[in-house]
């Protein structure tokens, strides 16, 4: 099949590099406006394009990958899409439910595949955490919990915290637990980003009444990136980075008679590593999407996958601007628009094409 990759930033460039590894895959142009990425095309022997319209006259790829920044998505899927190539684009999906829903759209109408680019989906720990909270070795879930921090990434200028790391561990949570959306809240801030929030912690309350909680920011002086799924039969821990999965199991239940306020408890048991064949999670992505592009089989993450991903995240940061409670989530999210960016603390506008504009 022949592919080409548009974007050729830090995450662009590893999707040339797998590519350019597979048999199954001839990699014929990496695009991008910087003229540096022409030694990406040199490094993995194919052409080099400024424009990605230019490519897909002179190259006609049967596939490509979209890993230029959000607000470009859109504009460059519907191009692909309506060529029929299949396309798979960066998370999040789109900047709004609109632009989303348009991608969805002519994905359907062209016949091709359009997969997003969750690529926690395919890290070894979280597709064992998912298999064995789904055969009930959890038993009844209370809570999910994600931690994922880090020092500020400078080549993300057109989106923020929320919609480029959070956005992760949005889709993990409704990807390992299925349930409604009863509601959601989230504070979030500016600390030393100029134009979008840096700093964010959000909960979510499912209809089944499963807490989900997340602490993500850009000011983290280390990297962590954890998940955790508590039960009532004991707690999964998965580390993202290592891509190890642990079990902490419930020890032997203690009562207490003589406390009315504390009716019984449990002790700490034992601690399992699982153990997990390390692989690559974008491999297996690109994998995945090669092999369903070519069957005419659904995505594993499909367009409707990231659409709700970015719905949540679009509501989290309604909820941190207009600090409230957002009651359920809807079919369309309408984009939150707000003052221009100041450098205080409080909460910025969620527009996300002018916060590009004021980025260039």
């Amino acid at each position: 099949m022949r592919v080409a990759v548009i974007g050729a930033g830090a995450m662009g460039r590893n999707h040339a590099r797998i590519y350019h590894d597979f048999d199954a895959a001839e990699l014929v142009a990496v695009v991008d406006p910087d003229p540096a990425a022409e030694a990406v095309a040199r490094k993995y022997n194919c052409k080099y394009y400024p424009d990605y319209e230019e490519m897909l006259v002179a190259e006609r790829p049967e596939a490509v990958s979209v890993a230029t920044p959000t607000v470009t998505h859109k504009d460059i899927g519907i191009r692909c899409l309506r060529q029929g190539v299949h396309c798979l684009v960066e998370k999040p999906i789109a900047s709004s439910i609109a632009e989303a829903d348009t991608l969805i759209a002519a994905a359907a109408e062209a016949g091709v595949t359009l997969q997003i680019g969750h690529i926690e989906r395919f890290n070894p720990a979280v597709v064992e955490l998912k298999r064995r909270v789904e055969q009930g070795e959890l038993g009844t879930v209370f809570r999910l919990e994600a931690r994922r921090q880090s020092p500020f990434p400078p080549r993300i200028q057109d989106i923020g915290v929320i919609m480029d790391l959070a956005v992760h561990d949005i889709d993990i949570m409704l990807h390992v637990h299925g349930a409604p959306i009863s509601h959601l809240y989230a504070q979030a801030s500016q600390r030393l980003h100029a134009l979008q929030f840096d700093l964010f912690d959000g909960l979510i309350r499912f209809s089944d009444g499963v807490v989900g909680s997340l602490g993500v920011n850009w000011l983290t002086p280390t990297k962590i990136r954890q998940f955790f799924a508590l039960g009532e039969r004991g707690m999964f821990k998965v580390n993202y980075i290592t891509q190890e999965l642990f079990f902490y199991e419930n020890g032997t239940r203690v009562d207490f008679p003589d406390y009315e306020d504390i009716r019984r408890s449990i002790t700490e048991g034992n601690v399992t590593r699982i153990a997990l064949r390390n692989e690559e999670p974008l491999r297996k992505e690109l994998v995945a999407f090669l092999e369903s592009a070519r069957t005419n089989s659904r995505p594993p993450v499909t367009g409707e996958d990231g659409r709700r991903a970015l719905e949540v995240a679009l509501r989290f940061m309604e909820s941190a601007e207009q600090n409230r409670i957002v009651a359920g989530v809807s079919k369309a999210v309408p984009a939150v628009t707000g003052a221009r960016p100041e450098r205080s603390h409080r909460a910025r506008s969620t527009d996300l094409s002018d916060r590009a504009r004021s980025a260039r």
